[in-house]
């Protein structure tokens, strides 16, 4: 049944206006089962139904040695400051603690401040007993960290994915920090490898029964898909994950590309990806007002064909098979207003 056959009247108020535009959408979300169970209960509320596509996993850090010696540091009381940019290195940080006997909460010394980017890295920690000293309060991105960043010759930990942006790093010692950057785990294509696979995720209690689970697609079913114009949107959370839509999903047609964050708009807008809309920060409700916003937009109309320059005609113009790229000035991305309930896990 198509979405537009499959929606009714809706009910006043927000949660109205979604369910109205929502119902019967079909929406891929480019998350594992384990960090999508928000979104996918917040999704099914407002009668969209959500599917999952799993397209980049994470392993142990390749230099096992150069973490455990920052990390007991850490326990020491070397650093003044921890800063956890991802759900994930909680991830990591938690088992390195349990491989020691300890819990993070319990291995941090009393002195320790910690900055978190996300709001779904702040809820994480303190559903863990661990406090959060210093949050962005607007921007959700180390831009974000860095405007509320105390200046002084503090010494920080900076424990991150490999393919994390170095900016905030460099920007941390603009300020006077004396940074310890370390890799914490590896992004790779979904599924990792199980002999160097990170432990199973474990959210918070209070979301851990949120929704039964969706059905997971491959990619070959998800571009089937896509094909026959039953996907209505896509959902992506980071960087890498726009480029594996880009590779193995484009060109998306009438699916609507919903990005988490302004780096993953980005991505996807040089890839030349159309970005439907922006979800500044990974909370249920915010994407699923992104997911609104993006089916709300008019069906773009196919570009119309043009014979070629004298000097070649670009990757992303006519017959290319992608949308024309979106640039996005920083001060021009579309946003979501922040929300403090309960986050969906999509911080890597």
């Amino acid at each position: 049944m198509g979405r537009d056959d499959a929606r009714n009247q809706g009910g006043g108020g927000p949660d109205g206006h979604y369910a109205e535009a929502l119902r019967g959408a079909r929406v891929l979300i480019a998350r594992s089962p384990d960090r999508a169970g928000d979104l996918v209960a917040a999704l099914r509320r407002q009668g969209a139904e959500p599917v999952l596509l799993p397209l980049i996993d994470f392993e142990v850090a390749t230099d096992q040695h150069s973490l455990d010696v920052a990390f007991d540091a850490l326990g020491a009381g070397a650093y003044d400051w921890l800063v956890i940019s991802s759900v994930t290195t909680v991830q990591v940080l938690e088992a390195m603690a349990a491989e020691r006997g300890s819990t993070l909460v319990a291995w941090l010394p009393g002195h320790v401040q910690v900055a978190t980017i996300g709001p779904a890295t702040r809820h994480v920690l303190q559903s863990r007993g661990v406090s959060v000293d210093l949050a962005p309060t607007a921007l959700q991105s180390g831009s974000g960290l860095l405007g509320v960043w105390p200046e002084g010759h503090y010494s920080v930990l900076l424990p991150q994915a490999d393919i994390a942006d170095s900016r905030l790093r460099r920007g941390l010692e603009a300020r006077g920090a004396s940074v310890q950057a370390v890799t914490a785990y590896r992004t790779v294509d979904y599924p990792a490898d199980p002999a160097l696979s990170l432990p199973a995720y474990q959210p918070p209690l209070e979301a851990a029964d949120a929704a039964p689970p969706a059905q997971v697609l491959t990619t070959a079913e998800a571009k089937r898909q896509i094909e026959a114009g039953r996907l209505d949107a896509v959902v992506a959370a980071s960087p890498s994950a726009a480029r594996r839509i880009h590779t193995e999903l484009a060109p998306l047609g009438g699916c609507r590309f919903v990005a988490i964050g302004r780096s993953t708009a980005g991505e996807a807008a040089a890839l030349g990806l159309a970005v439907a809309a922006v979800a500044e920060a990974p909370t249920a409700s915010g994407l699923v007002a992104a997911v609104v916003r993006a089916q709300s937009l008019q069906q773009p109309q196919p570009p119309p064909l043009s014979p070629p320059s004298s000097h070649g005609h670009s990757p992303d113009g006519p017959g290319s098979g992608h949308a024309p790229a979106q640039h996005f000035p920083e001060d021009r991305l579309p946003a979501d207003p922040l929300s403090t309930e309960h986050p969906a896990k999509d911080n890597t």
